[in-house]
Parts: structure tokens; sequence; C-alpha cells
């Protein structure tokens, strides 16, 4: 029997090498095919490099905190990442914006900070005194409204990126006049003393619950017409405010010829 086995252990040894040999064949295989079909997809990228990832098995997606996060649960991965179909749609953002629609129905415009006159298309703006690209909208607005195109705009503040956020916030919702007051602050204004108040500072604690429940991750962050939109993007905001004077127009214009 020891005979047997002894003259069986260097047949059984090559049977295991040339197993471990075939399994490297067939993943370097699978990983050439991966590497050519990368490159037939999404042919308007160049790739400098290409080979295996941490990350093992299947992947899921989740919603935390009204942001989308993947779990791969066989190598315990939980992954931050916006994943682009072969077309160029940010499927993320996509899943992202949905849960934010179905979250609308937690926004209550009575408890909103309005700016702009009753009557003009309405938006909901989630927004940052700091945040520079929320100056930036400000300043759109602004000429928008010179050329006779305001808007009336939902407010509520997001503290939670800047440290002053929330101290700037509260000194313009316990101001006499808010609308100056954050005009001027978005103007960069920097007052000598913040203003502060007991509604001030609830209504900016009910906004950070508000913006956690909904998932607002960056500002600004607007919802147009039910649509979400991240960040200051001009030509949807001109697309928006084209399309809601041409409704209100047609709402007017039959009691115009009454």
């Amino acid at each position: 029997m020891a005979a047997l086995l002894i003259a069986a252990a260097p047949a059984l040894a090559q049977e295991l090498a040339t197993h471990k040999g075939n399994d490297r064949s067939a993943l370097a295989q699978a990983a050439a095919e991966a590497e050519q079909q990368l490159h037939q997809t999404f042919t308007n990228l160049q790739f400098e490099d290409f080979g295996p990832a941490p990350v093992k098995g299947p992947i899921y997606q989740a919603i935390a905190g009204g942001r989308v996060i993947y779990f791969a649960p066989e190598s315990e991965h939980i992954l931050f990442a916006s994943i682009y179909d072969k077309n160029g749609a940010n499927v993320t953002a996509l899943a992202q914006e949905a849960t934010a629609r179905k979250h609308l129905a937690a926004i209550d415009p009575a408890k909103a900070l309005t700016i702009g006159p009753a009557g003009a298309p309405t938006i909901i703006e989630f927004t940052d005194p700091d945040c520079p690209y929320c100056r930036a909208l400000e300043r759109f607005w602004l000429t928008k409204a010179a050329e006779g195109k305001p808007v009336r705009r939902l407010v509520y503040f997001v503290s939670g990126i800047h440290p002053d956020a929330a101290a700037k916030a509260e000194h313009i919702l316990c101001s006499p006049d808010k609308e100056a007051t954050f005009k001027a602050v978005y103007a960069g204004a920097k007052p000598a003393q913040m203003h502060k108040c007991m509604a001030g500072h609830a209504k900016v604690e009910a906004d950070a619950d508000l913006v956690r429940k909904i998932g607002v991750s960056g500002t600004p962050t607007l919802i147009a017409d039910g649509q979400l939109i991240s960040g200051f993007q001009q030509a949807e905001l001109e697309t928006f405010l084209d399309q809601a004077r041409a409704k209100l127009a047609a709402k007017a214009a039959p009691h115009a010829n009454r």
C-alpha cells in the first residue's frame, strides 16, 4: 500500500498542477475577453491599465440616507460610486433622483423661506450660504429677474457641509428683511454681528432633518417641476424657465380671450 501511494503521488501532484494551470488560463482568458468588451462598449474612453478588482461576487444596490451605495457581500465591500451605462447615462444618479422624488411628500412648502413673487414659476432649492455654486446660482436668478423672468423659490438650508453655514442661515432667518439679508449674504457680505433667534435656530435644525431624510448630499440641489437638478445646471434651468413660462401663458390665454 505504501509503495502504491508513493507511486501515485507524482501523478497526483501533476494533476493538481495541471488543474491550477487550467484555472489560471481560464481566468486569463476571461480577463482578456472582459478587457476587449470594455474597449468595444466604451469606445470613447482610453484605458491605460486593466486588471482584477478586489470586489468579488454579485453586487447589490442599497439606499442609505437617500444616497445610492453598492454592496458586495462575498468580499464584504461597500462601494460609493457612480455607475454609467454604455450610452453614458449615470444610472446611479437616476436611481438617486427616483428616491428623492419618493420623498417629495416630506417637503412642506409652508415651512420654506420663500423668495420671489407669487405667481412666478416655483422651484424648490436646497442651498448653503458658503457654497460657491449656490452663490453663482443666486447671480443667475438675479439676472433672470432683471430680464423679467423671476422665479418663486422655496428655500431650505443645508448646514452640514461648511462650518459657518448654520450660523449664516440662522442670521438670514432671524433678520427683519429675510430676502434682502439672503441676497446680501450670498453676495459676500460679512455682517459684524450675526442675528440669532429661537425660530431661526429651529428652522435650521428642521431643514437639516429634511435634508437627511431626502438624502440631499450636495448644493445647490433643486427640484423643478418634480425633476431633481443636482448642482448649478444653467441649461436645465433655462429649459425649466421657458417651459414654466409657456405653461403660465397657456393658462392665462383663455382668461384673456373672455
